[in-house]
């Protein structure tokens, strides 16, 4: 398992387009990816999981990757969340 730590940076906070684009970083790989915000996980393989979240500007999220991948895909999403969100 590996884990980082996020703060929303995005003024609106999740919303359709950075969602969408970090979905698609990480959708190709075998691991799950979850995105903790408080006591709730939300799965960032799937869209509408995802934008449930309703993850807000400044929140300070975690991701978690798990499975035989997880170290890469722990990177792409890291990658995506600084670049889309």
């Amino acid at each position: 398992m590996v884990e980082f730590q996020y703060t929303i940076t995005d003024e609106a906070g999740i919303h359709a387009r950075p969602a969408g684009k970090i979905v698609a970083a990480v959708k190709g790989f075998e691991s799950h990816v979850t995105c903790w915000s408080e006591d709730e996980a939300y799965d960032v393989k799937k869209l509408l999981s995802f934008m449930g979240s309703e993850l807000e500007y400044g929140e300070v999220v975690t991701i978690r990757t798990e499975g035989p991948d997880e170290i890469e895909a722990a990177e792409a999403a890291k990658k995506a969340f600084e670049e889309n969100l």
